[in-house]
């Protein structure tokens, strides 16, 4: 299953929602809140507070900023 930790509003996680769903990518979405500081779980996985952050949970790959995700979709997911 892949996961997906997007804000409301946020331009690049809209680019990795759109290209999970062009490529038909079975994924949940977590929301995450709007401040920094209350993004703890996001920071846990990733190292990071900031948004998109993947997680693919059956290739073992935690990954944030979207063009690198936006490149793991197309390379291994598409």
């Amino acid at each position: 299953m892949v996961t997906l930790y997007a804000l409301d509003g946020c331009p690049y996680c809209e680019q990795v929602h759109d290209a999970l769903d062009d490529h038909d990518i079975a994924y949940e979405t977590h929301w995450t809140p709007a401040l920094h500081s209350k993004r703890d779980e996001v920071k846990q996985l990733s190292g990071q507070r900031s948004v998109p952050v993947i997680v693919d949970e059956e290739r073992g790959v935690t990954m944030a900023e979207s063009e690198n995700i936006l490149t793991f979709i197309e390379r291994s997911l598409a």
